[in-house]
């Protein structure tokens, strides 16, 4: 064949010597024009554009190899056609820069004049190797295609040019490419005339096709013309909806304009709007796949219609922010015009969508706007919406990549299909006509497994089996359904065949009203709000919400074999079995017609239908009378026993009120977010001394106050259901803890019992006298006379408020759910009798594997092994409480013993026993904060904090008693024999509980303590925490003037009356210590608070008590502008964009928008103890306060009120409120002074020497900066001898950005007599050195000046030896070689009678580490970093203290023109001296990057 060569004057050659021009830059040609290669291939990645000679010729395929590649780079060989003549192109860095007219091949994308025109079309090029051969050609018909190793990858475009060019791009990894061949490939040698006829019926039908509504596209793996040869790998006509070209300024549409991403990702987070190219048409779904994701900012894509024409309109940055004709989702709810119309539109947040999720949009011809998620309706977001609007999608935060969906597979179909029914179609989700519910008996229809099933699902084996066949790479999209709908009483039975140990959580089943042939199935079954019940794990949830929190065996401890089973009874009520064991009625009212659901979930791969379900027991009949259950000690109904059988609450109830078990059990759903809505009431009224009677069967500690019990004369469907039963003002007597309310209005105080007091297993009963009065009884017992005077026909009233969550009737007969039963509560116990006076200690009910819990849990034995036997005490211990336990058994077959401490683990956290999971033994116990002491050593976390400390442990023996108290000053002691031994940790957490570690020989102990403090918090009034207040300082201290280091006096007050948390708040929070206290108890989000009380004008502060590093980010606060009761609470509040002010890291956002960066220190580092206070001044300015320090204002213009708003998200689990003065950073207590008042020679670094400031123990922050635990271990490197540094650490101080605006550090002090000024060495890190107490200058050295000197890390060991600094010739800075010390014998101790000194060398000074931190002066040496593994550079220098008068100030030396520090001009920036003596090592500075 013809060979084809590289054109000239790509090698510099002008065969056309008028015409200028010009190439690729970086190509060299060589083998007679036949081979190019990219010079520089390491260093550059473009500029490697070739083309060819000649125009190509119809069905030529111009072919190269791949002779050459590097690894380098990204991307690879480029290869397509321009009709542009090379002769007078102007070379763009890349082929796809090309324009006027040219195709383009790039990876497995077309692209055309730089657009992309087809994706994922033939092989991708990206992948080739060398030796790999690829070539482009134009056919007779006008069509590009590409080939591949001579393989024909089918059309790529068509409606090309006759006068093509070929081009070939040297990009990225390809370096080299040789041009093989340029002819016909051989099959089509022949075939000209039938390809004449090809092009006729192409052309007519590429006619026909232009007149088509649908979009047509090519399939890259078939070999030839595919479906018909259209432009672009597929022809939409004008009809199809893609995205308008005129777009938000970083939109970048690809793929025909089905595609929109956001350019820069990670630095910009809007101007990223999108709308369609037309108006949507009535009952059009408008459907976007969400592509891509990045876990950067807060918010995410927000979806709706505007009125606006796309080519009129200017753009905003964010659609919220257009103020007309506009209706947008955004989050869960709905903005119309930039304002929130409907906050809680639905169940689902878009902030939430992962990427593979489907939005979706529909204008309906009645004008209703409905939004899709995943394929489900969320129902009318807005009536009346305009005629003609377009489609809007915000690539905003988070979101940065869709596609619009089109009908072109079936998977998409039956998608939009399913949405466009479920809004339409009342009928959606009953069984079809043609399903009989009652087959006939000589065929039964078989139970099997629908093929409509989850994305990661299969089924085999006929339908009887279902399978994730990727288990081990998604744990989700696992739903299967039956084929047709349950008979009443038909047991569906699965068996467990396979499981796989990497995920959490297990399989699921239920039943759901949807047919499988119709729903679009979600990625878990509890993910669907409508007509659906699931038991998961040991709980029952309806429609995605739990109604059943502790409900038979737990599924997730279910192994391959197991099976577990769901019947619907005739009654409607539903019940679940497991391995052929009824679990007891799980939920009523039950619908007929409903499909099984199995959701392999999780650990769950594999689930085969059982048919044989002759071994299952028959279920208990829930009609049948039994004996009548009456409580011991009640009194018997006048009526008679019989009589009670039909009292049952009644199916009205509040909101957040469940009934179950026939009417005899209430509970309230979602305990841990809902506190009241929760009053249930009797189905019929009161007889004459008759006893309503229930038992309390579970309560959390979450809230404050409890169950109320009372009667009613309003009937029950008169009743419209308050909050709280106490809001009801008439007909209606209540007993509210010891208050009995008539109306709402309190009647009387100090009744005979407490309802806040009563635990899990009291018994509250109510009866109505004859004579008209209302008596309690309290465990059978009765508590006389409430009130008088009561109407003859009332309803007994049930309020599961606060920390009552759910109670059962003990009057009824038939047995009671099995779910209920008292034996599983763990979160309060039963009463115990107290061994001791005083209410007396007992243990957890969570405890190690080995440990039994005996008398009531007063007492624990291991009973196998030697370790496994940790075990807590049953509640926080509160301040100087000492939890004591005596040793009654040991077992001298084992060494070690007992171990005691306090940690921060919170028990009910845990899982239930036995608990495998935690530590073998107390000293490994390291996922909370632990002190321990073992033996005689006290360990913080594992890490030695002190040795031999009081009586070992080891010889203690049966009879010794061991005690552990957390005392005021935050310190643990221990007592023995009730001797204590002294504080044995410091700064220990406020929210600890006892933890005892039954080790070794100690095999038995039983508690001995008890508190004589009364045990209720919920009946105190609200007071300062004693010990929260200073010792001798009283509540009422006047407010002292706060000073700080910024130059000015700033007199915020303290916040003079208690401020408290509101109960409502994210679902993860508990409250505690009188509501001053919030933890978050579980995952990392979901963590919102606000107080209670508006923000006063003066200064409202928090404590940071708790972090865990297990998370990232840390908390984040501000103020929100509206009442915070009723407000929704999302994730995190970042989420609010509502007059929100939030302080996020070190930015200021204002409704989820950035206003300012770089503010205060950043939040995240903040350590524990660190006290952030908030103040809005008299001009509407919001302030940040740490530790005291006032950081300037955030924002402006804020509202009032305003409420305080914290969100404990990632690392920050608890906040206390601070209800007593702080001290601030640079005054002393009882006498502060600004810093203006202090003698100058007591400051260094703006702090007084004297009682330099350091926050609290473990809340200085170079505890906790990465920063400078990265300098320290360069430190530990370098192999110091520890005895040049101080002991002392907190003079060690960091002065990384986040640490120094922590302490409030200015920039610069003044030092010394006469003052001097010096900067604070910022972005250094300070080792305090020793001051020798043998130097002339050790009682002087604070009246000298401060300067820094920058060195070799080479020189440090021989600086230190000397203690004096060398000069930059004696010391050779520029070679990081260690220094020998006999160089410099100068600087030794003289002998006597020696020779005079030679002339001291001139050292180099500088009052700024902006000078002395110069590389010229400290040399960057590499080193790497031992835990990160990652190589850092770095360098050192010292502080020093320099004595007035013994140096120079003179210019730089270094002939540095620019000013280095804007505090010193070039003129004074270096000192020099040569005094011996004159100089004094104050610190080790290190810099690392």
């Amino acid at each position: 064949g013809k060979k084809y060569t590289l054109p000239a004057w790509v090698s510099g050659e002008n065969p056309y010597p008028s015409s200028i021009i010009s190439h690729g830059k970086l190509i060299g040609l060589s083998n007679s024009n036949r081979t190019a290669q990219r010079n520089q291939p390491v260093q550059e990645f473009n500029h490697g554009l070739v083309l060819s000679r000649e125009p190509l010729r119809d069905r030529d395929v111009f072919t190269v190899r791949i002779d050459k590649k590097v690894n380098s780079w990204s991307g690879s060989i480029e290869i397509g056609v321009t009709a542009l003549d090379p002769a007078g192109l102007e070379f763009p860095s890349s082929a796809t820069g090309l324009k006027g007219g040219s195709w383009i091949v790039s990876g497995c994308s077309v692209l055309k004049d730089g657009r992309s025109v087809l994706e994922e079309y033939g092989r991708d090029l990206d992948q080739l190797g060398e030796g790999d051969h690829v070539g482009i050609q134009r056919n007779g018909k006008g069509e590009l295609h590409l080939w591949v190793n001579g393989q024909d990858c089918g059309t790529a475009a068509s409606g090309l040019p006759s006068r093509l060019w070929a081009v070939v791009d040297l990009y990225g990894k390809c370096t080299q490419v040789t041009v093989v061949s340029c002819e016909p490939p051989p099959e089509m040698d022949g075939e000209e005339d039938e390809e004449v006829e090809d092009e006729i019926v192409s052309t007519q039908a590429v006619s026909i096709m232009a007149d088509a509504s649908s979009v047509i596209y090519h399939s890259g793996s078939s070999g030839g013309v595919a479906g018909l040869g259209v432009a672009g790998g597929g022809m939409t006509t004008n009809d199809a909806l893609l995205f308008h070209e005129k777009c938000g300024t970083l939109i970048k549409l690809s793929n025909n304009n089905k595609t929109a991403e956001r350019r820069r990702p990670l630095d910009e987070f809007n101007n990223g709007v999108v709308m369609t190219n037309r108006p949507l048409r009535n009952n059009e779904m408008f459907e976007i796949h969400i592509d891509k994701l990045v876990d950067k900012w807060s918010g995410s894509i927000e979806i709706g219609v505007t009125t606006h024409n796309p080519n009129n309109l200017d753009y905003p940055a964010t659609m919220t922010n257009l103020r007309s004709g506009t209706i947008m989702m955004s989050g869960c709810g709905i903005l119309t015009n930039g304002k929130g119309t409907r906050r809680e539109y639905c169940e689902f947040s878009l902030d939430e969508l992962q990427e593979g999720d489907h939005i979706g949009l529909m204008r309906k011809v009645s004008g209703a706007l409905h939004f899709y998620i995943n394929g489900i309706d969320q129902g009318v977001a807005a009536n009346q919406t305009p005629g003609v609007v377009y489609g809007v999608v915000d690539l905003y935060g988070m979101a940065v990549k869709v596609t619009i969906i089109h009908n072109h597979n079936h998977s998409d179909r039956l998608r939009r299909n399913n949405a466009i029914m479920r809004a339409l179609s009342p009928d959606v989700g009953r069984p079809r006509p043609a399903l009989s519910l009652t087959p006939e008996p000589d065929v039964p229809e078989r139970l099997l497994f629908h093929l409509n099933c989850g994305q990661k699902a299969a089924i085999i084996s006929d339908g009887r089996t279902a399978l994730r066949p990727h288990a081990t790479d998604d744990f989700n999209h696992g739903v299967v359904l039956s084929n047709r709908p349950l008979h009443s009483n038909e047991v569906f039975q699965v068996r467990i065949d396979k499981m796989v140990d990497k995920w959490a959580g297990s399989i699921e089943i239920g039943v759901t009203t949807h047919n499988p042939a119709y729903l679009q199935l979600p990625s878990t079954m509890t993910n669907l709000r409508s007509g659906t019940w699931m038991m998961t794990g040991n709980g029952v949830m309806h429609n995605g919400t739990t109604i059943l929190d502790e409900y038979g065996h737990n599924l997730d401890r279910l192994k391959a074999g197991d099976t577990v089973g769901v019947v619907r009874k005739e009654d409607g009520s539903l019940h679940f079995f497991v391995n052929g064991v009824p679990q007891g009625p799980a939920a009523w009212n039950v619908p007929p017609s409903v499909y099984a659901v199995v959701d392999l979930y999780g650990q769950a791969a594999q689930a085969t239908i059982m048919d044989d379900m002759a071994d299952l027991p028959p279920l208990p009949d829930d009609s049948s009378e039994g004996p009548t259950a009456m409580s011991p000690g009640s009194p018997c109904s006048v009526s008679g026993a019989t009589a009670a059988n039909d009292l049952r609450f009644h199916q009205l109830h509040g909101t957040n009120a469940v009934i179950t078990n026939g009417g005899r059990t209430a509970l309230r759903q979602n305990c841990r977010s809902e506190f009241n809505d929760a009053i249930v009431i009797s189905n019929r009224c009161l007889r004459d001394g008759e006893l309503f009677e229930i038992v309390i069967q579970k309560m959390v500690d979450r809230w404050s106050g409890s169950i109320e019990a009372g009667v009613t004369a309003i009937r029950p469907e008169e009743l419209e259901f308050p909050n709280t039963m106490t809001d009801i003002d008439y007909d209606t007597w209540m007993l509210s803890g010891t208050a009995i309310m008539q109306d709402g209005n309190t009647m009387r105080n100090n009744y005979g019992c407490d309802l806040d007091s009563l635990t899990t297993g009291s018994r509250i009963g109510m009866m109505r006298k004859a004579t008209g009065d209302l008596h309690y009884f309290i465990n059978g017992l009765d508590q006389g006379v409430a009130c008088t005077g009561l109407p003859p026909e009332v309803y007994a009233v049930i309020d599961l408020y606060g920390q009552c969550v759910q109670v059962s009737i003990t009057s009824s007969s038939g047995p009671l759910d099995n779910s209920l039963c008292t034996s599983n509560i763990t979160e309060k116990s039963f009463p115990i009798h107290s061994p001791v006076a005083g209410v007396a200690h007992h243990l957890h009910s969570k405890h190690g594997k080995n440990v039994v819990l005996l008398g009531d849990g007063c007492q624990a034995l291991r009973v196998d092994g030697y370790a496994h036997g940790i075990v807590f005490s049953a509640k926080e211990l509160k301040t100087n409480e000492v939890f004591e336990v005596k040793i009654n058994k040991v077992d001298d077959r084992w060494s070690g013993s007992l171990h005691v401490g306090l940690t921060t683990l919170q028990p009910p956290d845990l899982p239930s026993c036995p608990l495998s999971g935690l530590s073998p033994s107390l000293t490994q116990l390291r996922s909370k904060v632990t002190w321990v002491l073992a033996g005689s050593e006290v360990r913080r976390n594992g890490v030695l904090q002190r040795q031999n400390y009081g009586c070992s442990l080891d010889r203690l023996t049966v009879g010794n008693r061991v005690g552990v108290k957390r005392c005021s000053d935050d310190t643990m002691h221990i007592l023995i024999d009730g001797e204590d031994m002294g504080p044995a940790a410091t700064a220990v957490a406020k929210n600890v509980y006892a933890v005892l570690d039954l080790y070794g020989k100690v095999t038995a102990v039983s508690i001995v303590s008890s508190t004589l403090v009364e045990d209720s918090e919920s009946v105190k009034a609200p007071s300062l925490s004693p010990d929260s207040c200073r010792e001798g300082e009283e509540d009422s201290t006047p407010v002292r003037e706060v000073c700080h280091l910024r130059g000015s006096c700033f007199e915020p007050a303290l916040v003079p009356t208690v401020m408290t948390f509101l109960e409502n708040h994210g679902k993860n929070i508990q409250l505690s210590n009188q509501n001053l206290t919030a933890a978050r108890v579980s995952s990392y989000n979901q963590g919102l608070l606000v107080t209670a009380q508006a923000l006063p004008p003066v200064l409202s502060q928090f404590q940071i008590d708790r972090l865990n590093s297990s998370w990232t980010s840390s908390l984040s606060l501000g103020v929100i502008g509206h009442s915070p009761d009723r407000l929704n609470f999302p994730s995190t509040a970042c989420c609010l964009k509502r007059s929100v002010w939030l302080l996020q890291r070190d930015s200021v956002f204002h409704n989820s928008l950035k206003i300012c960066e770089n503010y205060g220190p950043n939040l995240d580092t903040c350590p524990e103890g660190t006290i952030l206070g908030l103040l809005v001044d008299s001009s509407g300015c919001l302030h940040l306060f740490v530790n005291g320090m006032d950081q300037g204002i955030a924002a402006q213009d804020i509202p009032s009120p305003c409420y305080p708003l914290i969100d404990l998200y990632g690392q920050c689990e608890q906040v206390t409120i601070v209800t007593n003065h702080v001290s601030v950073v640079g005054g002393e207590r009882g006498d502060m002074r600004c810093q203006g008042d202090m003698e100058k020679a007591d400051m260094v670094d703006g702090i007084k020497e004297s009682v330099c400031w350091t926050p609290p123990p473990e809340v200085n922050p170079n505890k906790t900066c990465e920063y400078q635990a990265l300098c320290s271990r360069f430190k530990e490197l370098l192999a110091l001898p520890d005895g040049y540094f101080n002991e002392d650490a907190k003079y060690n101080l960091c002065y990384c950005e986040s640490c120094h605006k922590l302490r409030g550090d200015e920039a610069y002090y003044k030092r010394g007599e006469p003052p001097r000024d010096y900067a604070l060495p910022f972005g250094w890190c300070r080792f305090a050195l020793r001051i020798k107490t043998h130097c002339e200058v050790s009682n002087a050295f604070k009246k000298w000046h401060i300067a820094y000197h920058g060195t070799s890390v080479g020189s440090l060991r021989c600086i230190l030896d000397h203690n004096q600094l060398l000069s930059a010739e004696s010391s050779s800075i520029f070679s990081l070689s260690p220094v020998k010390t006999e160089d410099h014998g100068s600087y030794g101790e003289p002998e006597e009678n020696s020779a005079p000194e030679r002339e001291i060398p001139r050292v180099q000074l500088s009052p700024t580490m902006r000078y002395s931190g110069l590389e010229v002066f400290a040399p960057k040496v590499q080193f790497r970093d031992p835990r990160s593994l990652r190589c850092h550079q770095a360098q050192v220098g010292f502080q020093v203290c320099v004595r007035p008068g013994s140096y120079k100030v003179g210019p730089t030396s270094l002939g540095i023109s620019e000013p280095l520090d804007p505090r010193f001009s070039n003129a004074e920036i270096e000192w020099i001296t040569k005094e011996k003596g004159g100089t004094l090592l104050y610190g080790l500075l290190i810099r690392v990057e």
